[in-house]
């Protein structure tokens, strides 16, 4: 559980820096492409643990 707290609190971070420097954010400017990212990484999970059996 710690390492997804870090993960967060570090993107929130680069996000504060991206949006004060006035930089393009490095990440999907919509939910929708967010939700796809977490889409593919559920994929991956599901797969490795079919193949993992």
């Amino acid at each position: 559980m710690k390492e997804p707290v870090l993960a967060l609190i570090t993107g929130f971070v680069a996000g504060v820096a991206f949006a004060w420097l006035k930089l393009p954010v490095p990440a999907p400017p919509t939910l929708a492409g967010v939700m796809g990212v977490v889409g593919l990484f559920l994929g991956y999970l599901v797969v490795a643990r079919l193949v993992n059996r």
